[in-house]
C-alpha cells in the first residue's frame, strides 16, 4: 500500500513538472505577446487573448476574410513604392506636368514618395505583427482602426498605380529597365521574406490535424519557394558580363547645362557643366517675334523668368511672341546662340549643300534609311534603351545618345548596354562613377545565387525541425489533462498550491 502511494506521488509530481513547464511557457512569454497583441489588436490584457488550438483555424471567419486584404495592401503598396522610387529619374518631368496644370511649382513627386514610404512602413508593421502572433500560436484579431488604415493604404496604392498607367504610360518601361539591374537583389529579398514566413507556416502546418490542411498550408509556400529558387535561370542583365567586355564610359552631355547646380539654360549652368568635366552641352532654342534665336525650353516664360513682375498681363503669352528687346528686360540670361534645327523635309537640301554635315535623328529607324540620309547619331529617350539595338547601330557606325539620364542605376545600365553618351542633369554625380553599379561576372552571380538558395534552404529546414521538436515536447503529456488545467481559471492557483506541497511529496 505504501509503495503504491509512493508511485502515485511520483506520477503526480511528474505531471506537476509538465504543468509547470507549460504554465511557465504560457506566462513567461506574456510581455512579448502582450506587445504584439496590443499593437495589432489593442488587446493588452491576457484574458482578452486566445491561443490557436491544434487543428483549428488561426482566426474567426471574419478575420480570415480580411487577412487577404491586409496581404493585398502590403503587395500593392510595395509595388507602388518600388515603381515610384525607381521613377525618380523622371520626377522633374512629373513636377513639370503638374506645373502646367496647376500654374505653380511644387515638389509633388517628393511628397508622393514620402507618403508611399510611410504607408508601406505602416502596413508592413501590421503584417509583421500578424506573422509574429501566428508564430506564437495566437488567434488574430485586427482592430477596427487598423482595418480602416488597411483600406486607405489599399485604395491609395491602387489609385496611384491606375493613375500612373493612364497618365504616365512610359513609366512602365522605366520599371522594366530597372529590373535588369535590380532583379538579382530583389531575388535575395524575396528569398529572405520566404525564410521569415517559414516560422508561422511550419507552426500551423505541424499543428494541423489533417493531411489536407497541411497540404493547403505547405503547397503554395513550397511552390513559391521552388519558383524563387529557379527564377535566376531566366534572368538577364547587361551588367552581368565577363571581365574585359565592358565598353567605354558613356560621354556626359549637360541637359540645359547643370540644372541641379545652376538655373537651366544659363551661362552659369553651362560653366558648371564644364567645371565638373561634362563632355558636351544640350540646350533648347526658340525664335523671338523679330527673328532672334534665344535659349528657352518652355512654351511660356513663367517658370524660368521674372515675367510676372515685368509684364504681369502677358505672363501666359508664348515666348516667341515677345521681341528681343522685351526679352532682354527679363532675368533669364544675356546671350544668344545661333542653332540650326532641321526638319526631316529639308535634310536632303542640307546634305546637297554640305555633304559632310552630320545629322541626328530622334527615333529608331532601319539602318538603311539612316545611312541614306547621312544620319550618324540617334538621340533617343532612355526608355527606348536596348543593348541589342545599340550593338546593331554601332556596327553601322551610328552612335546612340539617351536622354534624360540622372540616376546612377540608369547611367550604369546605359554603360553596360554600350550607349555612347547620355544627356543628364547630374554631370557632377555621374562623373564620379568609376564603374557601373551592380556590375558582376556570371561566375560571381552564380555563386551568389547558389549560396542564397542553399542558405535559405538550410534555414527553412532548421525552422521546420525546431517547430516539430517543440510540438513533440508539448505533447509529452495527455493534451486533455494539461490543457484543462491551463485553461481553467484557477489553474495558476492550483499550480501554486501543489507546488508548495512539493517538499511533502519528496519527503
Amino acid at each position: 500500500m505504501e509503495a503504491r502511494s509512493t508511485s502515485l506521488k511520483r506520477l503526480k509530481f511528474g505531471k506537476l513538472k509538465v504543468v509547470r513547464r507549460r504554465l511557465l511557457q504560457q506566462y513567461e512569454q506574456q510581455p512579448f505577446v502582450s506587445c504584439l497583441a496590443g499593437f495589432y489588436s489593442c488587446r493588452w490584457k491576457r484574458y482578452q487573448r486566445e491561443r490557436t488550438e491544434p487543428g483549428k483555424c488561426c482566426c474567426s471567419l471574419r478575420e480570415c476574410m480580411f487577412f487577404p486584404l491586409l496581404v493585398a495592401a502590403f503587395c500593392f503598396s510595395l509595388v507602388f513604392l518600388y515603381t515610384w522610387g525607381e521613377g525618380k529619374n523622371d520626377y522633374n518631368s512629373f513636377d513639370w506636368y503638374n506645373y502646367g496644370n496647376l500654374g505653380y511649382w511644387f515638389l509633388w513627386s517628393l511628397v508622393i514618395l514620402i507618403v508611399a514610404a510611410v504607408l508601406f512602413a505602416y502596413i508592413s508593421l501590421l503584417l509583421v505583427l500578424a506573422m509574429c502572433l501566428l508564430a506564437e500560436g495566437q488567434r488574430l484579431y485586427l482592430h477596427w482602426s487598423h482595418k480602416i488604415g488597411t483600406f486607405l493604404v489599399l485604395g491609395f496604392s491602387i489609385a496611384c498605380l491606375f493613375a500612373l498607367s493612364i497618365l504616365w504610360r512610359d513609366h512602365r518601361k522605366t520599371v522594366r529597365l530597372s529590373f535588369q539591374v535590380t532583379a538579382p537583389y530583389l531575388h535575395i529579398g524575396a528569398i529572405a521574406i520566404m525564410v521569415l514566413l517559414a516560422w508561422p507556416v511550419a507552426f500551423h502546418a505541424i499543428r494541423a490535424d489533417k493531411k489536407v490542411t497541411q497540404m493547403i498550408i505547405l503547397g503554395p509556400y513550397l511552390a513559391i519557394l521552388l519558383f524563387l529558387f529557379l527564377i535566376p535561370l531566366g534572368m538577364y542583365s547587361p551588367c552581368i558580363r565577363e571581365m574585359g567586355t565592358l565598353g567605354p564610359k558613356p560621354a556626359l552631355i549637360g541637359h540645359r547645362g547643370a540644372p541641379m547646380l545652376a538655373p537651366e539654360n544659363t551661362e552659369m549652368s553651362f560653366l558648371k557643366t564644364i567645371e565638373h568635366g561634362g563632355d558636351g552641352l544640350e540646350t533648347d532654342v526658340a525664335i523671338s517675334y523679330d527673328g532672334v534665336p534665344f535659349l528657352m525650353h518652355d512654351d511660356t516664360l513663367r517658370r524660368t523668368t521674372n515675367i510676372a513682375e515685368v509684364y504681369p498681363n502677358d505672363a501666359g503669352k508664348a515666348a516667341s511672341f515677345f521681341s528681343w528687346d522685351a526679352l532682354q528686360k527679363l532675368n533669364a540670361g544675356k546671350w544668344f546662340l545661333k542653332v540650326l534645327w532641321l526638319h526631316n523635309s529639308v535634310r536632303s537640301f542640307v546634305q546637297s549643300v554640305a555633304p559632310g554635315f552630320q545629322h541626328t535623328m530622334g527615333r529608331k529607324a532601319p539602318i538603311e534609311d539612316l545611312l541614306k540620309h547621312n544620319i550618324v547619331k540617334l538621340n533617343l529617350v532612355y526608355t527606348d534603351m536596348s543593348s541589342e539595338d545599340i550593338r546593331k547601330y554601332a556596327a553601322a557606325n551610328i552612335t546612340t545618345n539617351f536622354y534624360v539620364v540622372n540616376e546612377p542605376w540608369l547611367y550604369s545600365l546605359a554603360w553596360c548596354s554600350g550607349a555612347h553618351s547620355v544627356t543628364t542633369n547630374a554631370v557632377h554625380l555621374l562623373k564620379d562613377l568609376s564603374q557601373p553599379l551592380f556590375l558582376m561576372t556570371p561566375q560571381q552571380y552564380s555563386i551568389m545565387w547558389i549560396l542564397t538558395d542553399m542558405t535559405s534552404a538550410f534555414l527553412i529546414t532548421l525552422i521546420f525541425v525546431l517547430q516539430w521538436r517543440r510540438e513533440k515536447n508539448f505533447s509529452c503529456c495527455p493534451a486533455e489533462d494539461s490543457n484543462s488545467m491551463i485553461e481553467n481559471g484557477s489553474s495558476y492557483n492550483k499550480f501554486k498550491t501543489e507546488l508548495s506541497n512539493m517538499p511533502a511529496v519528496l519527503a
